[in-house]
Order: C-alpha cells, then structure tokens, then sequence
C-alpha cells in the first residue's frame, strides 16, 4: 500500500495557504480604506512601481490573469487614477499609466503596506521576515537555475 500523502507539510501547498492569508489580512486594510479590490490594489502597485506598463505587463508582473487585469484597469481608469496612450507602432496595445490622483493614492497605499509590514514583522518576531525572504530567495534561485539548465 502506497504511503499516505502529508498535505500539511507540501512546500506549494503550505505556501499557497500562507499567501491567501497574509494576502486576506492586507486586504482588508485596503479594501476598508480605499474600497479596492485585490486586482485593483496589484495593478496599481505594479503601475506606481514600475511606471508605465501595458496591461500583459501587469498581467505577467502580479501574476494576474488577462481578464483580472482588464477589469482592474477599468475600475482604476473609472477612479481617474489610470490614463491609457495609444502606442503608436503597435495599435492592439495600449501604455497605462498613473495619473497624479493616481500616484497620490499609490503612495497612500504604499504607506498602509509599509505600516502592515511593519506591523507583520512585530507580531513575528525579530529577524523573522528576513529569514523568511532568505528561505524564499532560495526556492526562487533554485527553481529559476533549474529552469535554465
């Protein structure tokens, strides 16, 4: 007989839970104040950190699906928070980009993040979200080294 499958202790699994978590518990932080949902708040983060972007972009930075971010950046547009420019070699695709009411909220926003990261790292303990970054780091370097060999 095969031996049973430990679910609780599958690195994917046990990192896909903690993700829904955190991202859960930051959500309702921006959700309260700024009435966002979670593919708005990605796409303008993606948009304030990066600058602009064309909506594939969003899409492959935030690992949202093209549909998700399509209806982000019209809620955003909506707000008047996002600006679409044509781009005039390729007409399929458009640039978007942050309008100053844009920014303005992006740095509201990146401050509400700094605070809960501030406020996770308290409630963890010291050196706990760097060891953390760290054990990440390594999946990611080993998962991307053994994608290129």
């Amino acid at each position: 007989m095969a031996e049973p499958f430990d679910l609780e202790s599958f690195l994917p699994y046990r990192l896909n839970r903690v993700t829904e978590a955190v991202s859960q518990s930051f959500a309702r932080e921006y959700r309260q104040r700024f009435q966002m949902t979670r593919p708005e708040w990605r796409a303008l983060a993606a948009l304030g950190s990066v600058g602009c972007m064309a909506a594939t972009e969003i899409g492959a930075h935030s690992s949202m699906h093209k549909t998700k971010v399509s209806r982000a950046v019209r809620a955003l547009e909506v707000r008047r928070w996002l600006k679409r420019r044509p781009n005039e070699a390729d007409r399929r695709v458009e640039h978007l980009e942050l309008t100053p009411q844009g920014y303005k909220a992006y740095r509201e926003v990146a401050d509400l993040a700094r605070a809960y990261q501030a406020n996770l790292d308290r409630l963890l303990g010291a050196g706990a979200i760097e060891r953390i970054e760290a054990g990440l780091s390594e999946v990611e370097r080993a998962l991307v080294n053994r994608q290129q060999a």
